[in-house]
């Protein structure tokens, strides 16, 4: 399992838009649709990542915590499916039904949002504020595959309930770490 860290883009950057499939409805998605009055999460992950896999009930959790209180989640997978074909759309909805994703799940054909977003891993985490600033990157917690520390979202979460409080978000920010995004050559 190769362990690749987050780029960490600037804090402030602004969301760049996108719109893509969503796996599970088969509708175009744009980031207005899931801006979040509060704020917005966007989250690069796959299916068959094992970061991802060993997440995955958390994040959902997460969503469905967060959500009612006014911030938007969505999931999007960039990986490239020739060589990685557990990562196609057909596979992806298999994989929002069987966790239970209550947010879209988008698929990034072209990998351009992955790269306008500067994602290198999955999963990797980005909070915006209300005007869609970029104000959290990085980890959802300090647990990994086999290292023993449970899965919380303590990170993500704090930086979520930072935005609630009309605080500023905690730093330092740790980078996730996960499989690299798989590119296509």
């Amino acid at each position: 399992m190769a362990r690749t860290p987050s780029n960490m883009l600037p804090l402030g950057t602004v969301a760049p838009d996108f719109s893509l499939v969503d796996t599970v409805t088969n509708d175009k998605i744009s980031l207005n649709d899931i801006k979040g009055e509060r704020g917005t999460v966007v989250m690069f992950i796959c299916n068959h990542c094992p970061f991802v896999i060993h997440v995955n009930e958390e994040i959902v959790r997460v969503a469905n915590d967060y959500r009612a209180q006014g911030f938007g989640f969505v999931a999007i997978s960039s990986n490239d499916i020739e060589n990685y074909p557990q990562d196609a759309p057909e596979h992806m909805w298999k994989t929002a039904q069987k966790n239970k994703y209550t947010f879209p799940y988008l698929y990034d054909e072209t990998q351009e949002v992955a790269k306008a977003y500067d994602a290198a891993c999955t999963p990797d985490f980005y909070l915006f504020d209300a005007e869609l600033k970029l104000i959290y990157r990085g980890q959802l917690d300090d647990s990994r595959p086999g290292n023993g520390i449970p899965v919380n979202g303590r990170d993500l979460r704090q930086a979520l309930d930072a935005v609630l409080k009309n605080a500023k978000v905690v730093e330092p920010q740790k980078p996730s770490i996960g499989c690299n995004i798989k590119w296509k050559n």
